[in-house]
């Protein structure tokens, strides 16, 4: 069924990816009608979620971010098609680094970084990073199911020489490309809820005590590389900046946490911002109500 499922829907998302943006953007006006009205996809998570780390907003407010995040959702699913067949000229315009070399000081330095970002604006395009700097580029991932659309996603990445690894795989691999003398660059969505019994960190996101991934500074302090957050702003339509800001450029020199700490404050910034840009139908807060005793 896999196979099938990929052949059937492969062609589909070659041809959108073809597209010109004029297009593609009416494509995505077509799935926000599609899924914001006629399916209501995870409307409920949506709402409860905005209502939750918003208590003040009224309804009214918490239903126009709420359409404003579809319509960026329906864009962020057709921009990510695109990937598979956008000129690297095409990308270079319309994602744009503000200070790469905020990042180019640690090539100089010969220092490795792990770059923390959030389910924030376009987080997909980052891959064409590596057409500025020296680093070899590796994103942290979960495995699809499906095998045959895994593939494809590392394909797709892998056109700007932008590798994909999973959380088992990060530490051997970066450990050995360490031992071999090789700079690199490891992206996290570190913003995701872990499981429960995996939960060493509890903190406040958007006001609320919810338990934090801590894979981003555990590896940064393991194997000694610096920690980089990415922000992303969205211009306009198909149009994003993105800045990058130094958390700990010596992690040892933090206490446990801190790191991450700083970055979710940093992630907090840009949400309260521009809510509507922040990919609110995850469960980030599913855990709210198993807060240990110790941080109540």
């Amino acid at each position: 069924m896999q196979l099938v499922a990929y052949i059937l829907i492969y062609p589909i998302l070659w041809m959108i990816s073809l597209l010109p943006f004029r297009l593609l953007y009416m494509v995505s006006d077509f799935l926000y009608l599609f899924m914001f009205h006629l399916v209501g996809y995870r409307r409920k998570v949506v709402n409860a979620n905005l209502n939750l780390v918003f208590p003040n907003k009224t309804q009214h407010d918490i239903t126009v971010i709420s359409k404003k995040f579809y319509h960026h959702l329906c864009d962020l699913m057709v921009e990510s098609i695109k990937l598979m067949t956008i000129s690297e000229f095409d990308l270079k315009r319309r994602y744009k680094f503000t200070n790469i070399n905020e990042l180019k000081q640690y090539e100089d330095g010969e220092r490795s970084i792990v770059l923390m970002c959030g389910h924030y604006a376009n987080f997909e395009w980052i891959f064409i990073l590596d057409r500025y700097v020296k680093f070899k580029c590796y994103a942290v991932y979960k495995r699809l199911s499906n095998k045959y659309f895994d593939k494809l996603v590392k394909r797709i990445r892998g056109r700007f020489n932008g590798y994909l690894i999973t959380t088992k795989e990060a530490i051997p691999t970066l450990q050995n490309l360490k031992k071999l003398g090789e700079l690199t660059i490891n992206g996290f969505n570190a913003d995701q809820s872990p499981k429960i019994n995996k939960a060493y960190h509890w903190e406040k996101f958007m006001g609320i005590m919810v338990p934090v991934h801590t894979g981003a500074e555990m590896l940064a302090k393991k194997l000694d590389m610096s920690v980089v957050f990415f922000s992303v702003k969205k211009t306009k339509r198909g149009y994003y900046e993105t800045t990058f800001e130094t958390i700990a450029e010596n992690p040892h020199s933090f206490k446990d946490y801190e790191i991450t700490d700083t970055f979710l404050g940093l992630l907090e910034k840009q949400i309260y911002e521009a809510p509507e840009y922040y990919l609110w139908t995850h469960k980030r807060w599913k855990h709210k109500d198993a807060v240990p005793t110790k941080y109540r």
